[in-house]
This record gives C-alpha cells, structure tokens and sequence, in this order.
C-alpha cells in the first residue's frame, strides 16, 4: 500500500463519527433525574465515552437507589435508542473522510462501546459498506476502555494494531486505543484530550486526511 495511505482506520462512533455524545448525556442526566440526582461536570468521566453498565453502576452507587442495577441499564439502553433514531447527525468531516478511505481501499473498523442495537440504528443511517468490521459492546469480554475492543478489531483486520489508527473523542476511547498499541488521532468532543506520545490532537475530522492518518503511524 502507498505510504500516503494509511494501513487502518479504527473509528469510535459515538462522539467521533455521528453527534451523540450529547444524547447519551441526556439519557443519563434523565435518569439521573429520577433518582433525586443532578449530573455535573464531575460526572463526565463516568459517563462519556463509558458503557452504559458504568454509567448505571456510577449512578447506582451515587443514588443509593433500591431500584435493582440491571433496571438502570435497561432504562439507559431504550432511552439512548430512542435518542439516537430520532437524531443521527454525523460529526464535520466524518462522511468525507470515510468517503476517501473507502475510495483508497483502505480497511476500516468501527469500534463501539455502545450496545448493538444502537450501533446499527447508527449503520442503517450512515451506510454500512463504510466499515470492513464493526464490534459493539457485546463483542469482546471487556469494552472501553479494556483494549480488547480495539486488539479485536486489528485482529479481524489482520493487522498489528501499531499499524492501525485509531480515532476517538473521550479519554476512556484513548486509553483503550492506547492500551492496544494503536496510534491515536483525538478529535475531542466534550472533554478535552491533551495531546501525548502516540496521541495526536485535532479540532476536527475536517483537518485529517489519508496522508496525514498515514503519518501517524509512520512516525
């Protein structure tokens, strides 16, 4: 393959390809609602980027709630869905930047944290002939942000990780890409991201190419 193509691109999806983010915050600060709390920034890292079992565990433990943990996670789960087939926006740059990789032949991988209900609500709007693989939650023995979503997905693509680039938006999807061995390109989305060995930060997808995704790796 050229050196102006990367070997992989390892896509996070909520956040980083399609604006959800901010409905995933909504369906946990509903919840939270409902058992006497308020979300704040102190939340964050225990919601963004996080699988729907720790936000339900976080709010579980922070309510005290005698409402049982699975309720929680169920709750979360058809809230989100909801959100998210009603309002599937993709992120700036994200159909172009799939648009030129597919166009390369360049494999991709989708690599979700979220359940996979909600990943192909998200795949029946993007297109799934994007993506060479996807894994949702359920696909690995431990999600985000174990390395075992990314490991499995340089796997299925045949390749080390350390020839994959993985792109993510929350500091859980970075450690699990970073845990793997991928190089990583942060396009944060709520929380910021300093920029670190083997992590490159942008503002947005907007900014990234084929060359640049190549370099990633090669340096």
């Amino acid at each position: 393959m050229p050196a102006s193509r990367p070997s992989a691109v390892l896509f996070d999806m909520d956040g980083t390809l399609v604006d959800t983010e901010h409905l995933w915050w909504q369906a946990a600060a509903e919840l939270a609602a409902e058992l006497d709390l308020t979300l704040t920034d102190a939340d964050l890292p225990e919601v963004l980027g996080q699988a729907v079992e720790h936000t339900a565990a976080h709010l579980h433990r922070t309510s005290r709630t005698a409402r049982p943990e699975a309720d929680l996670v169920s709750r979360l789960n058809e809230s989100f869905a909801g959100k998210v087939a009603a309002e599937i926006v993709p992120r700036p740059g994200a159909l172009a930047l799939l648009t030129a990789l597919h166009a390369a032949h360049v494999p991709t991988a989708l690599v979700s944290a979220s359940p996979r209900r909600v990943v192909d609500l998200v795949l029946d709007s993007l297109g799934r002939h994007w993506f060479t693989t996807t894994l949702a939650a359920e696909d690995t023995p431990r999600t985000k942000p174990a390395p075992d979503p990314y490991l499995t997905a340089a796997d299925r693509l045949g390749l080390a990780p350390a020839a994959c680039v993985a792109v993510e938006d929350t500091p859980t999807g970075v450690a699990s890409a970073r845990a793997a061995g991928c190089a990583v390109l942060a396009v944060p989305s709520a929380v910021p991201i300093p920029a670190a060995d083997g992590i490159t930060v942008l503002a947005s997808l907007e900014q990234a190419d084929l060359g640049f995704l190549s370099s990633l790796t090669a340096a």
